[in-house]
Protein backbone atom coordinates (compact mmCIF):
# COMPACT_ATOMS: atom_id res chain seq x y z
CA UNK A 1 0.00 0.00 0.00
CA UNK A 2 1.26 3.17 -0.91
CA UNK A 3 1.22 6.48 1.16
CA UNK A 4 1.92 9.81 0.11
CA UNK A 5 2.54 13.13 2.89
CA UNK A 6 0.05 15.12 0.29
CA UNK A 7 -2.37 14.75 -2.80
CA UNK A 8 -1.70 15.16 -6.33
CA UNK A 9 -4.14 16.11 -9.16
CA UNK A 10 -2.84 15.46 -12.60
CA UNK A 11 -5.41 16.88 -15.05
CA UNK A 12 -5.94 13.89 -18.37
CA UNK A 13 -7.48 15.29 -21.34
CA UNK A 14 -10.61 17.45 -20.17
CA UNK A 15 -12.21 18.46 -17.08
CA UNK A 16 -11.25 16.51 -14.06
CA UNK A 17 -9.43 13.39 -14.79
CA UNK A 18 -7.32 13.06 -11.79
CA UNK A 19 -4.20 10.68 -11.41
CA UNK A 20 -4.21 10.58 -7.17
CA UNK A 21 -1.06 10.43 -5.25
CA UNK A 22 -2.52 8.10 -2.41
CA UNK A 23 -2.94 9.62 1.06
CA UNK A 24 -4.46 8.01 3.92
CA UNK A 25 -8.24 7.64 4.61
CA UNK A 26 -10.44 6.36 7.24
CA UNK A 27 -11.51 2.92 7.09
CA UNK A 28 -13.74 2.52 9.10
CA UNK A 29 -17.32 1.35 8.04
CA UNK A 30 -20.48 3.64 7.94
CA UNK A 31 -24.44 3.29 6.94
CA UNK A 32 -25.56 4.28 3.46
CA UNK A 33 -26.22 7.80 3.33
CA UNK A 34 -28.23 10.39 0.63
CA UNK A 35 -24.77 11.42 0.07
CA UNK A 36 -23.92 8.45 -3.49
CA UNK A 37 -27.54 8.75 -5.46
CA UNK A 38 -25.76 8.19 -8.47
CA UNK A 39 -23.98 4.97 -7.40
CA UNK A 40 -20.61 4.22 -8.45
CA UNK A 41 -18.31 2.82 -11.79
CA UNK A 42 -15.12 1.87 -13.34
CA UNK A 43 -13.94 1.77 -16.48
CA UNK A 44 -10.82 2.19 -18.81
CA UNK A 45 -8.71 -1.10 -17.81
CA UNK A 46 -5.06 -1.03 -18.34
CA UNK A 47 -2.63 -3.40 -16.85
CA UNK A 48 -1.59 -1.17 -13.95
CA UNK A 49 -4.62 1.59 -13.89
CA UNK A 50 -7.71 1.81 -13.99
CA UNK A 51 -10.94 5.06 -13.73
CA UNK A 52 -13.11 5.23 -11.07
CA UNK A 53 -16.33 7.36 -10.60
CA UNK A 54 -18.86 8.44 -8.36
CA UNK A 55 -21.01 11.72 -7.69
CA UNK A 56 -21.57 13.05 -3.96
CA UNK A 57 -24.47 15.14 -3.34
CA UNK A 58 -23.30 16.51 0.05
CA UNK A 59 -26.33 19.10 0.47
CA UNK A 60 -30.33 19.34 -0.71
CA UNK A 61 -29.51 22.31 -2.67
CA UNK A 62 -26.73 19.99 -4.53
CA UNK A 63 -28.71 19.24 -7.45
CA UNK A 64 -27.10 17.99 -10.59
CA UNK A 65 -26.58 20.78 -12.74
CA UNK A 66 -27.86 23.25 -10.63
CA UNK A 67 -24.69 24.81 -10.14
CA UNK A 68 -25.44 25.11 -6.12
CA UNK A 69 -23.67 23.35 -3.31
CA UNK A 70 -20.16 23.81 -1.60
CA UNK A 71 -16.75 22.53 -2.29
CA UNK A 72 -15.86 19.16 -0.71
CA UNK A 73 -13.39 16.75 -0.51
CA UNK A 74 -13.93 12.61 -1.29
CA UNK A 75 -11.76 9.91 0.09
CA UNK A 76 -11.77 6.68 -2.29
CA UNK A 77 -10.43 3.32 -1.29
CA UNK A 78 -9.19 -0.11 -3.90
CA UNK A 79 -9.14 -2.99 -1.79
CA UNK A 80 -8.12 -6.48 -3.13
CA UNK A 81 -11.11 -8.04 -0.69
CA UNK A 82 -14.81 -7.00 -0.10
CA UNK A 83 -14.46 -6.46 3.53
CA UNK A 84 -12.25 -3.18 2.69
CA UNK A 85 -9.14 -5.11 5.02
CA UNK A 86 -6.44 -5.27 2.61
CA UNK A 87 -6.52 -1.87 0.63
CA UNK A 88 -4.05 -0.94 -1.55
CA UNK A 89 -4.68 2.32 -2.89
CA UNK A 90 -6.23 5.32 -1.12
CA UNK A 91 -6.41 8.96 -1.24
CA UNK A 92 -8.77 11.91 -1.35
CA UNK A 93 -10.21 14.45 -4.31
CA UNK A 94 -11.52 17.99 -4.49
CA UNK A 95 -15.39 18.43 -6.35
CA UNK A 96 -17.70 21.12 -6.28
CA UNK A 97 -19.92 22.97 -8.65
CA UNK A 98 -17.43 23.49 -11.32
CA UNK A 99 -17.84 19.92 -12.24
CA UNK A 100 -21.16 18.87 -10.55
CA UNK A 101 -19.69 17.43 -7.49
CA UNK A 102 -18.29 14.48 -9.59
CA UNK A 103 -15.71 12.25 -8.97
CA UNK A 104 -12.97 10.47 -11.33
CA UNK A 105 -9.82 8.92 -10.09
CA UNK A 106 -7.64 7.13 -12.61
CA UNK A 107 -6.02 5.08 -9.75
CA UNK A 108 -2.08 3.80 -10.93
CA UNK A 109 0.36 1.23 -9.53
CA UNK A 110 -2.24 -1.73 -9.64
CA UNK A 111 -1.42 -5.29 -10.20
CA UNK A 112 -2.16 -6.70 -13.85
CA UNK A 113 -5.06 -8.91 -14.31
CA UNK A 114 -6.67 -8.55 -10.95
CA UNK A 115 -9.76 -7.74 -9.29
CA UNK A 116 -10.26 -5.52 -6.74
CA UNK A 117 -13.42 -3.62 -4.75
CA UNK A 118 -13.28 -0.17 -4.49
CA UNK A 119 -15.56 2.76 -2.84
CA UNK A 120 -15.67 6.26 -1.97
CA UNK A 121 -16.24 8.24 1.42
CA UNK A 122 -18.12 11.71 2.43
CA UNK A 123 -17.58 12.78 6.15
CA UNK A 124 -18.48 9.50 8.26
CA UNK A 125 -20.27 7.38 5.22
CA UNK A 126 -19.21 4.99 2.54
CA UNK A 127 -20.47 4.78 -0.98
CA UNK A 128 -22.29 1.44 -2.34
CA UNK A 129 -19.02 -0.81 -2.97
CA UNK A 130 -18.32 -1.24 -6.40
CA UNK A 131 -15.78 -4.59 -7.66
CA UNK A 132 -13.12 -3.74 -11.23
CA UNK A 133 -10.65 -5.45 -12.62
CA UNK A 134 -7.35 -4.35 -14.44
CA UNK A 135 -6.20 -5.99 -17.69
CA UNK A 136 -3.66 -8.78 -18.02
CA UNK A 137 -0.18 -7.94 -18.89
CA UNK A 138 0.63 -6.91 -22.68
CA UNK A 139 2.70 -9.90 -22.68
CA UNK A 140 0.39 -12.26 -20.89
CA UNK A 141 -1.06 -15.37 -22.58
CA UNK A 142 -4.80 -14.67 -21.87
CA UNK A 143 -6.97 -18.14 -22.96
CA UNK A 144 -10.27 -16.24 -23.24
CA UNK A 145 -11.99 -13.23 -22.64
CA UNK A 146 -15.75 -12.24 -22.47
CA UNK A 147 -17.29 -9.11 -22.44
CA UNK A 148 -21.33 -7.77 -22.48
CA UNK A 149 -21.66 -5.73 -25.56
CA UNK A 150 -24.84 -3.26 -25.66
CA UNK A 151 -26.02 -0.01 -27.14
CA UNK A 152 -29.25 1.92 -27.15
CA UNK A 153 -30.49 3.05 -23.90
CA UNK A 154 -33.77 4.88 -24.00
CA UNK A 155 -35.13 5.93 -20.54
CA UNK A 156 -38.43 6.68 -21.77
CA UNK A 157 -38.91 3.62 -23.93
CA UNK A 158 -37.97 1.08 -21.31
CA UNK A 159 -36.71 -0.82 -18.64
CA UNK A 160 -33.30 -1.58 -18.71
CA UNK A 161 -33.24 -5.05 -18.15
CA UNK A 162 -30.58 -6.30 -20.33
CA UNK A 163 -28.33 -3.83 -17.19
CA UNK A 164 -29.65 -6.12 -14.42
CA UNK A 165 -29.40 -9.30 -16.20
CA UNK A 166 -25.65 -8.92 -17.24
CA UNK A 167 -25.08 -7.37 -13.38
CA UNK A 168 -26.03 -11.23 -12.40
CA UNK A 169 -23.40 -12.45 -14.57
CA UNK A 170 -19.93 -13.64 -13.28
CA UNK A 171 -18.64 -14.28 -16.76
CA UNK A 172 -17.63 -11.37 -17.58
CA UNK A 173 -14.03 -8.98 -17.80
CA UNK A 174 -15.91 -5.87 -18.75
CA UNK A 175 -19.41 -4.33 -20.44
CA UNK A 176 -18.67 -2.64 -24.02
CA UNK A 177 -21.20 0.33 -24.20
CA UNK A 178 -20.85 1.44 -28.02
CA UNK A 179 -23.20 4.76 -27.28
CA UNK A 180 -26.59 6.27 -27.59
CA UNK A 181 -25.99 5.89 -23.17
CA UNK A 182 -28.33 9.15 -23.14
CA UNK A 183 -30.55 10.50 -25.82
CA UNK A 184 -31.50 13.68 -25.68
CA UNK A 185 -35.65 14.46 -27.02
CA UNK A 186 -37.83 16.09 -24.61
CA UNK A 187 -40.59 13.58 -22.48
CA UNK A 188 -42.42 11.68 -25.43
CA UNK A 189 -40.63 12.94 -28.36
CA UNK A 190 -38.78 9.98 -29.63
CA UNK A 191 -39.31 6.24 -29.62
CA UNK A 192 -42.15 5.90 -27.46
CA UNK A 193 -44.46 3.89 -29.54
CA UNK A 194 -48.23 4.89 -29.08
CA UNK A 195 -46.51 8.77 -27.62
CA UNK A 196 -46.19 7.74 -24.26
CA UNK A 197 -44.10 7.17 -22.17
CA UNK A 198 -43.18 4.24 -18.92
CA UNK A 199 -40.97 6.81 -17.72
CA UNK A 200 -40.45 10.41 -18.74
CA UNK A 201 -37.08 12.28 -19.41
CA UNK A 202 -35.71 14.84 -17.09
CA UNK A 203 -35.76 18.25 -17.53
CA UNK A 204 -38.99 17.86 -19.25
CA UNK A 205 -37.55 19.04 -22.68
CA UNK A 206 -34.69 18.37 -25.28
CA UNK A 207 -31.48 19.10 -23.76
CA UNK A 208 -29.60 21.89 -25.25
CA UNK A 209 -27.40 23.49 -22.07
CA UNK A 210 -24.62 22.11 -19.41
CA UNK A 211 -27.01 22.24 -16.71
CA UNK A 212 -29.46 19.81 -19.02
CA UNK A 213 -27.18 17.46 -19.87
CA UNK A 214 -25.93 16.98 -16.21
CA UNK A 215 -29.25 16.92 -15.23
CA UNK A 216 -30.03 14.14 -17.94
CA UNK A 217 -26.92 12.05 -17.12
CA UNK A 218 -28.23 12.38 -13.48
CA UNK A 219 -31.51 10.75 -14.29
CA UNK A 220 -30.23 7.71 -16.07
CA UNK A 221 -27.98 6.96 -13.40
CA UNK A 222 -30.71 6.94 -10.76
CA UNK A 223 -31.98 3.71 -13.09
CA UNK A 224 -30.99 0.81 -10.73
CA UNK A 225 -30.13 -1.44 -12.99
CA UNK A 226 -27.67 0.88 -15.00
CA UNK A 227 -26.12 1.58 -11.50
CA UNK A 228 -25.65 -2.04 -10.42
CA UNK A 229 -24.19 -3.02 -14.11
CA UNK A 230 -21.96 -0.37 -13.61
CA UNK A 231 -21.08 -1.37 -10.14
CA UNK A 232 -20.55 -5.05 -11.14
CA UNK A 233 -17.79 -4.99 -13.90
CA UNK A 234 -15.67 -2.04 -15.88
CA UNK A 235 -16.97 0.02 -18.58
CA UNK A 236 -15.46 0.71 -22.04
CA UNK A 237 -17.84 3.06 -23.81
CA UNK A 238 -17.47 5.52 -26.39
CA UNK A 239 -20.55 8.00 -27.36
CA UNK A 240 -22.85 8.10 -30.68
CA UNK A 241 -24.94 10.84 -31.54
CA UNK A 242 -27.67 10.76 -28.79
CA UNK A 243 -25.41 11.65 -26.30
CA UNK A 244 -25.55 15.23 -28.38
CA UNK A 245 -27.98 15.41 -30.71
CA UNK A 246 -29.77 12.60 -33.24
CA UNK A 247 -27.47 12.62 -36.39
CA UNK A 248 -25.05 14.65 -35.50
CA UNK A 249 -21.92 15.11 -37.41
CA UNK A 250 -18.28 17.83 -36.86
CA UNK A 251 -20.41 21.00 -37.28
CA UNK A 252 -24.11 20.00 -36.34
CA UNK A 253 -27.24 17.53 -36.18
CA UNK A 254 -30.44 16.61 -37.54
CA UNK A 255 -31.80 17.47 -34.24
CA UNK A 256 -30.63 20.87 -34.22
CA UNK A 257 -31.43 23.92 -34.87
CA UNK A 258 -29.54 27.24 -34.77
CA UNK A 259 -32.23 29.88 -35.20
CA UNK A 260 -34.35 27.99 -32.06
CA UNK A 261 -31.51 26.32 -29.95
CA UNK A 262 -28.39 28.42 -30.36
CA UNK A 263 -24.70 27.54 -31.40
CA UNK A 264 -24.91 24.19 -32.38
CA UNK A 265 -20.69 24.17 -31.03
CA UNK A 266 -22.07 25.53 -27.79
CA UNK A 267 -23.93 22.48 -27.46
CA UNK A 268 -21.03 20.60 -28.69
CA UNK A 269 -19.08 21.39 -26.10
CA UNK A 270 -21.43 21.65 -22.94
CA UNK A 271 -22.69 17.42 -23.67
CA UNK A 272 -18.78 16.97 -24.03
CA UNK A 273 -18.27 18.33 -20.40
CA UNK A 274 -21.29 16.88 -19.28
CA UNK A 275 -20.04 13.21 -20.76
CA UNK A 276 -16.46 13.59 -19.03
CA UNK A 277 -17.72 14.46 -16.35
CA UNK A 278 -20.32 11.71 -15.65
CA UNK A 279 -18.56 8.94 -17.24
CA UNK A 280 -15.81 6.25 -16.21
CA UNK A 281 -13.81 7.03 -19.12
CA UNK A 282 -10.07 8.46 -19.62
CA UNK A 283 -10.40 11.44 -22.84
CA UNK A 284 -6.99 12.48 -24.27
CA UNK A 285 -5.70 16.51 -24.29
CA UNK A 286 -8.75 18.05 -26.49
CA UNK A 287 -11.64 15.53 -25.23
CA UNK A 288 -10.04 13.51 -27.83
CA UNK A 289 -11.86 9.59 -26.81
CA UNK A 290 -10.99 7.69 -29.55
CA UNK A 291 -8.61 4.87 -27.55
CA UNK A 292 -7.22 1.33 -27.49
CA UNK A 293 -7.34 -0.67 -25.06
CA UNK A 294 -5.30 -4.20 -24.74
CA UNK A 295 -5.68 -7.68 -23.30
CA UNK A 296 -2.50 -9.60 -23.04
CA UNK A 297 -1.69 -11.17 -26.44
CA UNK A 298 -5.31 -12.06 -26.96
CA UNK A 299 -7.07 -9.26 -27.93
CA UNK A 300 -7.14 -5.26 -28.86
CA UNK A 301 -10.18 -3.05 -28.81
CA UNK A 302 -9.90 0.07 -30.47
CA UNK A 303 -13.45 2.44 -29.83
CA UNK A 304 -13.60 4.83 -32.57
CA UNK A 305 -15.35 8.42 -32.65
CA UNK A 306 -17.41 8.47 -35.55
CA UNK A 307 -19.71 11.81 -35.06
CA UNK A 308 -17.14 14.44 -33.89
CA UNK A 309 -15.01 14.79 -37.32
CA UNK A 310 -17.67 13.42 -40.16
CA UNK A 311 -18.63 15.37 -42.79
CA UNK A 312 -22.28 15.97 -42.93
CA UNK A 313 -24.74 13.16 -44.00
CA UNK A 314 -25.78 13.18 -48.09
CA UNK A 315 -27.14 10.91 -50.45
CA UNK A 316 -27.42 9.93 -53.99
CA UNK A 317 -23.58 9.86 -55.78
CA UNK A 318 -22.37 12.49 -53.02
CA UNK A 319 -21.33 9.53 -50.40
CA UNK A 320 -18.50 8.75 -52.86
CA UNK A 321 -16.89 12.11 -53.01
CA UNK A 322 -13.56 11.67 -51.36
CA UNK A 323 -14.16 14.55 -49.09
CA UNK A 324 -16.98 12.74 -46.90
CA UNK A 325 -15.46 11.49 -44.33
CA UNK A 326 -16.73 9.55 -41.40
CA UNK A 327 -13.49 9.58 -39.23
CA UNK A 328 -12.01 12.53 -40.20
CA UNK A 329 -8.05 12.63 -41.61
CA UNK A 330 -6.10 11.87 -38.38
CA UNK A 331 -8.22 9.34 -36.82
CA UNK A 332 -8.45 7.38 -40.33
CA UNK A 333 -4.41 7.57 -39.80
CA UNK A 334 -4.32 6.59 -36.21
CA UNK A 335 -6.76 3.69 -37.06
CA UNK A 336 -4.87 2.08 -39.75
CA UNK A 337 -1.32 2.58 -37.90
CA UNK A 338 -3.16 0.81 -34.77
CA UNK A 339 -4.44 -2.13 -37.11
CA UNK A 340 -1.26 -2.48 -38.38
CA UNK A 341 0.43 -2.31 -35.73
CA UNK A 342 -1.30 -4.83 -33.08
CA UNK A 343 0.34 -7.90 -32.32
CA UNK A 344 -2.66 -9.28 -30.57
CA UNK A 345 -4.52 -12.26 -31.64
CA UNK A 346 -7.45 -10.65 -32.38
CA UNK A 347 -8.59 -6.72 -32.87
CA UNK A 348 -12.28 -5.44 -31.77
CA UNK A 349 -13.06 -2.47 -33.14
CA UNK A 350 -16.04 -0.60 -31.43
CA UNK A 351 -17.70 0.85 -34.34
CA UNK A 352 -20.61 2.95 -33.30
CA UNK A 353 -22.30 2.48 -36.87
CA UNK A 354 -22.70 -0.30 -38.89
CA UNK A 355 -19.70 -0.83 -41.41
CA UNK A 356 -20.97 -3.84 -43.44
CA UNK A 357 -22.83 -2.62 -46.64
CA UNK A 358 -26.57 -2.30 -46.73
CA UNK A 359 -28.88 -2.90 -50.29
CA UNK A 360 -32.85 -3.26 -49.40
CA UNK A 361 -34.09 -3.90 -52.75
CA UNK A 362 -37.85 -4.34 -52.76
CA UNK A 363 -39.81 -4.13 -49.71
CA UNK A 364 -43.80 -3.50 -49.33
CA UNK A 365 -44.89 -0.23 -48.43
CA UNK A 366 -46.07 -0.59 -45.33
CA UNK A 367 -42.48 -1.69 -44.30
CA UNK A 368 -40.15 0.02 -46.30
CA UNK A 369 -41.70 3.43 -44.26
CA UNK A 370 -40.80 2.21 -41.14
CA UNK A 371 -37.69 0.37 -41.57
CA UNK A 372 -36.53 3.65 -43.67
CA UNK A 373 -37.34 5.40 -40.35
CA UNK A 374 -35.66 3.26 -38.50
CA UNK A 375 -32.03 3.09 -40.79
CA UNK A 376 -32.37 7.20 -41.38
CA UNK A 377 -33.05 7.34 -44.70
CA UNK A 378 -34.48 9.58 -46.55
CA UNK A 379 -37.86 9.29 -48.22
CA UNK A 380 -37.48 8.12 -52.04
CA UNK A 381 -34.79 5.97 -52.43
CA UNK A 382 -33.57 3.24 -49.48
CA UNK A 383 -30.20 1.72 -51.10
CA UNK A 384 -28.21 2.63 -48.58
CA UNK A 385 -27.96 4.81 -45.07
CA UNK A 386 -26.13 7.99 -44.98
CA UNK A 387 -25.50 7.83 -41.57
CA UNK A 388 -24.00 4.76 -41.74
CA UNK A 389 -20.58 3.57 -43.28
CA UNK A 390 -22.53 3.93 -46.29
CA UNK A 391 -22.66 7.28 -46.22
CA UNK A 392 -18.77 7.37 -46.48
CA UNK A 393 -18.16 5.25 -49.30
CA UNK A 394 -14.22 6.72 -49.71
CA UNK A 395 -13.48 6.07 -46.31
CA UNK A 396 -14.79 2.72 -46.29
CA UNK A 397 -12.85 1.41 -49.12
CA UNK A 398 -9.47 3.00 -47.67
CA UNK A 399 -10.00 0.63 -44.32
CA UNK A 400 -11.18 -2.45 -45.88
CA UNK A 401 -8.27 -1.87 -48.44
CA UNK A 402 -5.84 -1.34 -45.70
CA UNK A 403 -6.74 -4.52 -44.14
CA UNK A 404 -6.71 -6.39 -47.66
CA UNK A 405 -3.54 -4.87 -48.76
CA UNK A 406 -1.40 -5.67 -45.44
CA UNK A 407 -3.28 -8.91 -44.76
CA UNK A 408 -4.49 -7.98 -41.17
CA UNK A 409 -6.60 -10.50 -40.37
CA UNK A 410 -9.23 -11.68 -37.37
CA UNK A 411 -10.46 -7.64 -37.11
CA UNK A 412 -14.04 -8.31 -35.42
CA UNK A 413 -15.99 -4.88 -35.88
CA UNK A 414 -18.65 -4.60 -32.93
CA UNK A 415 -21.48 -2.47 -33.63
CA UNK A 416 -24.54 -0.63 -32.29
CA UNK A 417 -27.05 2.11 -33.36
CA UNK A 418 -29.34 0.68 -35.67
CA UNK A 419 -31.31 -0.64 -32.49
CA UNK A 420 -31.26 -4.55 -34.34
CA UNK A 421 -28.96 -7.63 -34.76
CA UNK A 422 -26.71 -8.42 -37.48
CA UNK A 423 -23.98 -11.07 -38.36
CA UNK A 424 -22.07 -9.95 -41.26
CA UNK A 425 -18.99 -11.05 -43.32
CA UNK A 426 -17.56 -7.34 -44.64
CA UNK A 427 -16.41 -7.70 -48.38
CA UNK A 428 -13.46 -5.75 -49.02
CA UNK A 429 -15.64 -4.52 -52.16
CA UNK A 430 -19.22 -3.60 -51.72
CA UNK A 431 -21.62 -5.36 -53.85
CA UNK A 432 -19.09 -8.46 -55.32
CA UNK A 433 -19.72 -10.80 -52.58
CA UNK A 434 -18.46 -13.35 -52.42
CA UNK A 435 -16.39 -12.97 -56.11
CA UNK A 436 -14.14 -10.83 -53.40
CA UNK A 437 -13.33 -11.92 -50.05
CA UNK A 438 -14.45 -10.83 -47.20
CA UNK A 439 -11.81 -8.73 -44.75
CA UNK A 440 -13.64 -8.94 -41.48
CA UNK A 441 -16.63 -9.54 -39.72
CA UNK A 442 -19.03 -7.40 -37.98
CA UNK A 443 -21.14 -8.09 -35.06
CA UNK A 444 -24.28 -6.18 -34.16
CA UNK A 445 -26.39 -5.55 -31.08
CA UNK A 446 -29.95 -4.81 -30.43
CA UNK A 447 -30.89 -2.05 -28.61
CA UNK A 448 -31.66 -2.09 -25.08
CA UNK A 449 -34.83 -0.16 -24.80
CA UNK A 450 -34.72 2.46 -28.21
CA UNK A 451 -37.48 1.18 -30.56
CA UNK A 452 -37.14 -1.06 -33.92
CA UNK A 453 -39.62 -1.92 -36.31
CA UNK A 454 -42.29 -3.74 -35.07
CA UNK A 455 -42.50 -1.18 -32.38
CA UNK A 456 -42.69 1.68 -35.06
CA UNK A 457 -45.19 -0.11 -36.44
CA UNK A 458 -47.26 -0.96 -32.92
CA UNK A 459 -47.45 -4.75 -34.32
CA UNK A 460 -46.56 -7.97 -32.54
CA UNK A 461 -42.94 -9.06 -32.95
CA UNK A 462 -41.67 -11.14 -36.09
CA UNK A 463 -44.91 -9.98 -38.34
CA UNK A 464 -43.83 -7.23 -40.58
CA UNK A 465 -39.93 -7.31 -39.76
CA UNK A 466 -39.98 -10.76 -41.68
CA UNK A 467 -40.88 -9.15 -45.31
CA UNK A 468 -37.44 -7.12 -44.34
CA UNK A 469 -35.19 -9.76 -43.05
CA UNK A 470 -36.19 -11.75 -46.42
CA UNK A 471 -35.30 -8.70 -48.73
CA UNK A 472 -32.33 -8.29 -46.91
CA UNK A 473 -30.70 -11.52 -47.08
CA UNK A 474 -31.47 -12.24 -50.51
CA UNK A 475 -29.89 -8.75 -51.66
CA UNK A 476 -27.02 -8.79 -49.15
CA UNK A 477 -25.20 -12.45 -49.23
CA UNK A 478 -22.54 -11.24 -46.96
CA UNK A 479 -25.56 -10.29 -44.48
CA UNK A 480 -25.21 -13.78 -42.83
CA UNK A 481 -28.45 -12.88 -40.38
CA UNK A 482 -31.04 -10.20 -39.28
CA UNK A 483 -33.08 -10.20 -36.69
CA UNK A 484 -35.50 -6.85 -36.84
CA UNK A 485 -37.58 -6.55 -33.38
CA UNK A 486 -35.66 -7.58 -30.64
CA UNK A 487 -34.22 -5.43 -27.97
CA UNK A 488 -31.51 -7.15 -25.96
CA UNK A 489 -27.60 -7.21 -25.61
CA UNK A 490 -24.48 -9.14 -27.28
CA UNK A 491 -22.00 -11.30 -25.14
CA UNK A 492 -19.08 -11.79 -26.87
CA UNK A 493 -16.30 -14.06 -25.94
CA UNK A 494 -12.38 -13.91 -27.58
CA UNK A 495 -10.63 -17.08 -27.52
CA UNK A 496 -7.22 -17.73 -29.72
CA UNK A 497 -9.42 -20.32 -31.95
CA UNK A 498 -12.03 -18.20 -32.36
CA UNK A 499 -14.39 -15.20 -31.70
CA UNK A 500 -18.14 -15.89 -30.94
CA UNK A 501 -21.05 -13.41 -30.27
CA UNK A 502 -24.30 -14.81 -28.00
CA UNK A 503 -27.41 -12.37 -29.21
CA UNK A 504 -29.51 -12.28 -25.92
CA UNK A 505 -33.49 -11.12 -26.49
CA UNK A 506 -35.68 -10.00 -23.71
CA UNK A 507 -39.19 -11.04 -23.08
CA UNK A 508 -40.62 -7.24 -22.67
CA UNK A 509 -38.56 -4.02 -22.43
CA UNK A 510 -41.30 -2.39 -20.64
CA UNK A 511 -41.40 -5.12 -17.54
CA UNK A 512 -38.95 -4.25 -14.90
CA UNK A 513 -38.90 -8.17 -14.48
CA UNK A 514 -38.36 -9.27 -17.81
CA UNK A 515 -35.74 -12.26 -18.83
CA UNK A 516 -34.23 -12.97 -21.58
CA UNK A 517 -32.99 -16.06 -23.88
CA UNK A 518 -30.30 -16.99 -25.98
CA UNK A 519 -31.28 -16.39 -29.88
CA UNK A 520 -28.65 -17.29 -31.81
CA UNK A 521 -24.54 -17.26 -31.82
CA UNK A 522 -21.85 -16.81 -34.73
CA UNK A 523 -18.68 -17.90 -34.22
CA UNK A 524 -15.20 -16.65 -36.67
CA UNK A 525 -12.74 -19.38 -36.54
CA UNK A 526 -9.25 -17.61 -36.42
CA UNK A 527 -7.22 -16.12 -39.72
CA UNK A 528 -11.11 -16.95 -41.62
CA UNK A 529 -13.48 -13.90 -42.21
CA UNK A 530 -15.94 -16.08 -42.19
CA UNK A 531 -19.20 -16.68 -40.31
CA UNK A 532 -20.70 -20.36 -38.49
CA UNK A 533 -23.89 -20.30 -36.77
CA UNK A 534 -23.29 -22.18 -33.80
CA UNK A 535 -26.92 -21.60 -31.88
CA UNK A 536 -30.01 -21.55 -32.78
Amino acid sequence: MTHLNRREALKLGGAGVAVAALVPAAAHAAPTTPYFQHGVASGDPLPRAVILWTRVTPTPESLPGSGAGPAVQVGWQVAEDEAFTAVVAEGVLDTGPERDHTVKVDVQGLRPGTAYHYRFSYLDAFSPAGRTRTAPAENADVDSLTFAVVSCSNWEAGYFGSYRLLAGRDDLFGVIHLGDYIYEYAPKEFGTGDGGALRQHVPAKEITTLADYRQRHAQYKTDPDLRALHARHPWMIVWDDHEIANDAWSDGAQNHDPATEGSYADRKAASRQAYDEWMPVRLRDGGVIYRTLRFGKLAELTMLDLRSYRSEQTSGTAVDDPEQTITGGPQMEWLKSTLSASRTRWRLVGNSVMIGPLVLGSLPAEVLGPLAQLLGLPSGGYSLNPDQWDGYTDDRRELLGHLKDNEITNTVFLTGDIHTSWAIEVPWKAGSYPLTPAVATEFVVPSVTSNNIDDILQVPPRTASLAAEAAIATTNRHIRWSELDSHGYGVLTVRREQTRMDWYFLSDRTSPTATSRKAVSFTTASGSQKLKRAWG
